[in-house]
């Protein structure tokens, strides 16, 4: 086996009294993309903080690495594997998009012909060649996420961290930006992500993890984190009266029933295994569905089910200073 990209035992940080991070252990293999969420304070800049050397790890953490480099040890080779974009845009918005890519080259020690070329390669990547010439403060939102992104790869870092990186982008820009994303790691990057778009966690990462008053309070890919969450269901649909009856007799009393839709739901995880079970049961009674659809909680029902107590204290809170308590789309 690879050693991970990124790996972390017990790490921990604290202001004062205030626990951010209680020990968390991380390990993401090279190549693909992880997924760190949490509501708003629950550490999540931090960690990306420490992990890129930019503020120390508290006091009673473990070993630390990234791009097997120890963290304590040998920071500076840390910083020289990696790439970090902020929440906060490190473009430069008075002078152009190509001297900005070229301030980056020069702060990464490359020649003045090494410099132009990787500059002209990533402004052509990222869709920025017509613009190159035009000042930053020009760009729309999603121009400038981009070039953010162009200007962190100029030292072909093999582990980037985006934190939070398309918060106030439209959605074309968003899914632009998922686009690129894809493609680094299609090319052997180590993508570590921050986001407060659950949609966006499922679409890219390959594991995610819920951070919840400084501890991990789970860990798995999108499908695996559904699972925990009760309330996956499957329904089937008839049209043909007496097959609705005889299939809600042949599936037992946790069947819920919608006579006016000739309608049955069921309790299910939407594994195979669990599918197959009901589709045998179906067949040894000689009938067959006319629809058959599968419900699985989706990445808000998990967040807000491992956050429950922190929405509640939150809604308790609003509640008695007579404030409207919060949307779930707002709350994400």
């Amino acid at each position: 086996m690879t050693n991970p990209a990124i790996a972390a035992n017990g790490l921990r940080k604290a202001y004062g009294e205030k626990t951010v991070l209680d020990g968390i252990d991380l390990s993401i293999p090279a190549g693909t993309v992880f997924a760190l969420l949490g509501p708003n304070g629950a550490g999540k800049t931090t960690a990306v903080k420490i992990l890129s050397t930019l503020i120390p790890p508290g006091q009673g953490s473990g070993a630390i690495s990234v791009g097997g480099h120890d963290l304590a040890t040998d920071a500076q080779a840390v910083r020289a594997a990696i790439g970090v974009t902020g929440q906060f845009s490190a473009v430069d918005g008075l002078i152009t998009g190509e001297e900005n890519m070229l301030l980056m080259a020069d702060l990464h020690h490359l020649s003045r012909a090494e410099g132009r070329r990787v500059a002209a390669d990533l402004l052509e990547r990222f869709d920025l060649t017509e613009a190159a010439k035009k000042p930053a403060s020009t760009y729309s939102g999603g121009m400038k996420r981009r070039l953010d992104i162009a200007m962190t790869l100029v030292g072909s870092p093999r582990i980037i961290f985006l934190d939070e990186p398309t918060t106030g982008l439209d959605p074309r820009s968003r899914h632009s930006m998922w686009q690129m994303i894809r493609g680094l790691v299609a090319d052997g990057v180590t993508v570590f992500l921050t986001t407060q778009y659950l949609e966006e966690a499922d679409e890219l990462a390959d594991r995610i993890a819920v951070l919840h008053r400084g501890k991990i309070a789970a860990e798995g890919t999108a499908d695996e984190l559904k699972r925990i969450v009760p309330g996956g269901h499957v329904r089937l649909r008839f049209t043909d009266p007496a097959a609705y009856r005889a299939a809600a007799a042949a599936l037992g009393d946790e069947t819920a029933r919608d006579d006016e839709a000739l309608a049955l739901q069921l309790p299910s995880d939407g594994t195979q295994r669990d599918l197959r079970a009901v589709l045998d049961r179906l067949d040894a009674a000689g009938i067959e569905a006319d629809e058959l659809t599968v419900h699985t909680p989706d990445l808000d029902d998990v967040f807000f089910a491992l956050t429950e107590t922190e929405a509640a204290t939150d809604t308790a809170a609003v509640t008695a200073a007579g404030i409207p308590a919060p949307s779930k789309e707002t709350v994400r």
